[in-house]
This record gives structure tokens, C-alpha cells and sequence, in this order.
């Protein structure tokens, strides 16, 4: 039995998707989530899971948080980002994060195919297209994404809000929680991205933007 996860906020695609692969994969069962946190449910709870097929822009799975929060709780279940923005800015940066593979939405299924059970044999894989063109990401970019690797899903949350601009109590408000605990993970967040202030956290956090 293979097992792939398919974590995407569209039911259409995933559903789509599911139907293309089925055919060319033998004994094949799908996961599905919507969300960053039903992405890490359902990990913990399927042990057996062989891939992860991640949408770069699913709730709570913003900059490449997703990305490197999976890759970073579960490194031995490969990732492949499938995602209809493709540029090499954004490709690049999903393979230095800890993708094995990229596959632009519009990739045909037999492709698709192609690149998965090359990703389950341990290789990486990108569209012909676009292995000519990856751009070397900065080492503070790097950085960043390493530091950013320590934050819980609910520290990023409250580092998105900070993001917008809301206040403590704007924060509490919005996420359910107290303004003791907006703080405290506030307090965490500058500790774990090694900054003084509000300002140095968002500049910090603005680095790894999805552009």
C-alpha cells in the first residue's frame, strides 16, 4: 500500500488530483487536508504516510511556513510543493527549504507521475523548464527560514498578525486567546527569530514573503 497526503485547500483540485493519480499507482490511498494544522494532524496520525503533495498557500501555511514546518517535524517524508506559481524566485527557495520536488499545477498526470515515483526513490524533480533557471537564495533568506523552523504554528500566527499591524488586544481578539498569552508568544517569537522589537520581528518575517 502507498499512502500520499494531498494538503490543499481547494476540494476540487484535490479531488482532481486524486482521480488523475489513481490510475497509475498500484495499491494507492489518499490523506487529504485543507490546513497547515490538518497537514500536521494528519501526519501524526498516519505514521505510513510516503509523500506529502503541499500547496504553498493553504491557511496557516504562508511564506513557506508550511514547508518548513513539515520538513521540519516529519524530515523523513518527502515534500513535494504542487502549486500553479512557478517562478524561480519562489521555486528556488522551495527547494533550499527542503522540497524534493516542484510541480507546477498544470503539469499533465503522467508527469506528474514521473516525478513522484522519482521523488520516492530518494531523487529530486523539477520541470525541464525550470532546472536551468533556480537563483541562489541568500544566506540570510536561509537563515531566516532556520529560525523561523522553531516557531510553533501559533507563534506564526501571531507573527502574521504583527505583520498587519494589530495590537496585543487585536491579536487576542482575533486568534481566541488572552493578551497574557499574545505576549508570551511574542516574547518566544523574538527569542526564536533573535530580534529586540515588533519592527526587527516583521523585517525578519518580510524576508521570506511569497513574491
Amino acid at each position: 500500500m502507498t499512502k500520499f497526503l494531498i494538503a490543499d485547500d481547494h476540494p476540487l483540485f484535490r479531488d482532481a488530483l486524486s482521480a488523475a493519480l489513481k490510475p497509475l499507482f498500484d495499491n494507492l490511498e489518499f490523506v487529504y487536508a485543507d490546513s497547515l494544522d490538518t497537514t500536521l494532524y494528519a501526519l501524526e496520525k498516519n505514521p505510513d504516510i510516503d509523500l506529502v503533495l503541499l500547496d504553498l498557500f493553504m491557511p496557516g501555511s504562508e511564506d513557506f511556513y508550511g514547508l518548513i514546518r513539515v520538513t521540519e517535524d516529519y524530515p523523513n517524508v518527502p515534500v513535494a510543493i504542487v502549486s500553479g506559481s512557478d517562478s524561480p524566485n519562489i521555486v528556488s527557495r522551495v527547494m533550499t527549504f527542503g522540497a524534493k520536488g516542484f510541480i507546477p499545477k498544470t503539469t499533465a498526470s503522467a508527469d506528474t507521475a514521473i516525478a513522484i515515483k522519482k521523488i520516492l526513490s530518494g531523487e529530486t524533480w523539477l520541470p525541464e523548464h525550470l532546472q536551468t533557471n533556480l537563483i541562489r537564495v541568500a544566506t540570510d533568506e536561509i537563515d531566516i527560514a532556520s529560525r523561523m523552523a522553531e516557531l510553533t504554528p501559533k507563534q506564526f500566527q501571531v507573527l502574521k498578525q504583527l505583520q498587519a499591524g494589530l495590537l496585543n488586544k487585536q491579536i487576542a481578539f482575533d486568534l481566541n486567546i488572552t493578551e497574557a498569552t499574545v505576549k508570551a508568544h511574542i516574547s518566544a517569537i523574538f527569542k526564536k527569530l533573535e530580534v529586540n522589537n515588533r519592527t526587527q520581528a516583521v523585517l525578519a518575517a518580510e524576508k521570506l514573503q511569497l513574491n
